[in-house]
């Protein structure tokens, strides 16, 4: 008898270390999905607001959280950008500075910060009142990166306590480079990505000496 309840505790152990094998890979394979779903947004022929309006709608809908909104840097504020609460009215009117809030501390230290609950009790909150955000009990937020800079902030809130999780976080810090990726690539019109010679733009940062002079290069 103790030696089938041994094979059954063991059987029964097995069983529930591959169901949660299963689950991670699960949560794995969505994480993908959801970072492929944010680089087509950066590969389509879209406005700016559109890709970082996208962008919000997935979060929301992988986080299952009641809020995402994005800042971005105007010199030294932070503008709601982009949210997924139908904040129109302040998208482009609510500012902070870096020096204000959480979420200026996220810009200013450029570090994630997670708060699980009671978040308007930390003493860098700072409530301003035009969102209904400051009343929101988890916060998690990362700062967006453009080439090594930060340039705004990207941010997810639940109404009520939530213990995020390390691939949550993960997850966060990862969006924020792929929003400042888009960023970047805003900037560049499209007509001047079809004329510029890319493969000569890589081969001369490669550090291989001056570029030659138009009339020394090959064709």
């Amino acid at each position: 008898m103790q030696g089938i309840r041994t094979l059954s505790s063991d059987y029964n152990e097995t069983v529930a270390k591959a169901k949660d094998l299963e689950s991670r890979l699960e949560r794995i394979e969505q994480q993908l999905r959801l970072f492929q779903k944010v680089s087509r947004f950066m590969v389509r022929d879209m406005s700016l607001t559109e890709v970082l309006q996208g962008i919000v709608a997935l979060v929301s809908e992988f986080t299952q959280c009641d809020s995402c909104l994005v800042y971005l840097c105007d010199r030294d504020d932070l503008v709601l950008c982009a949210s997924s609460s139908h904040h129109e009215a302040q998208i482009g009117q609510v500012r902070l500075k870096l020096n204000e809030g959480l979420t200026g501390w996220v810009a200013r230290e450029r570090r994630l910060l997670a708060i699980s609950r009671e978040a308007y009790k930390d003493p860098r909150f700072k409530y301003f009142g035009e969102l209904p955000e400051d009343a929101f009990e988890a916060f998690l937020s990362a700062p967006v990166i453009a080439r090594n800079k930060v340039v705004g902030v990207i941010n997810v809130q639940h109404r009520t306590a939530h213990q995020h999780t390390g691939g949550e976080m993960e997850v966060l810090t990862t969006l924020g480079e792929q929003v400042g990726c888009a960023l970047a690539l805003a900037r560049i019109a499209p007509q001047m990505i079809e004329s510029i010679n890319h493969a000569e733009l890589v081969l001369s940062s490669k550090g291989a000496g001056p570029t030659p002079p138009p009339a020394l290069r090959r064709n």
